[in-house]
């Protein structure tokens, strides 16, 4: 029964949003809020130094919570790192946020050996990866599942909300506007 409520759930806010792609749902922070204009969050990358989400102004910031055991984030990723080959010398960065219970403990080797299939080259994630909580993930809205990924615009403003896997033309497309 409660897989049936939760699934229903999940069904009605895919189509409050517009969003065809279901995702991963083991988050915490269930409903989404309203979009924040500017987060102030500060992140800790795998190597235990902050990094404000403030230092990223001037960029476009795609900040995209995960997680290591998420199928769909998986299916994401390549085209992560596409785009933050593609577009970082244009003033774009990808901002992973992994949002594993485990934390570094099973992101940190998830990251440092899995190899993703990216236009037929084998590669890893080549842009920052943070470690997320429920407490940060709030500052964006909240979380209702993952994947979930944020665009920002240059000037630290929330743009878009995407909800479940992304498509991949369409983000793109998005990117390209705000560049």
């Amino acid at each position: 029964m409660r897989k049936v409520l939760t699934g229903l759930l999940f069904a009605i806010l895919l189509s409050v949003v517009g969003t065809n792609f279901p995702g991963c749902s083991r988050s915490k922070t269930r409903q989404p809020g309203a979009l924040p204009n500017e987060p102030d969050v500060t992140f800790k990358d795998l190597a235990g130094k902050d990094l404000p989400l403030a230092s990223l102004k001037g960029k476009v910031v795609l900040v995209n919570f995960w997680a290591t055991w998420c199928e769909p984030c998986r299916t994401e990723i390549p085209w992560m790192i596409e785009f933050q080959k593609k577009y970082a010398d244009k003033g774009f960065t990808m901002l992973g946020v992994a949002m594993d219970d485990e934390g570094k403990k099973v992101v940190d080797p998830f990251v440092g050996k899995t190899q993703f299939d990216v236009g037929g080259h084998s590669m890893a994630m080549d842009y920052p990866i943070v470690l997320g909580n429920d407490e940060l993930a709030s500052k964006f809205g909240g979380l209702f599942g993952l994947p979930t990924s944020v665009l920002i615009s240059r000037d630290g403003k929330v743009q878009k909300r995407y909800l479940g896997l992304v498509n991949h033309d369409t983000i793109e497309k998005e990117i390209q506007s705000l560049l």
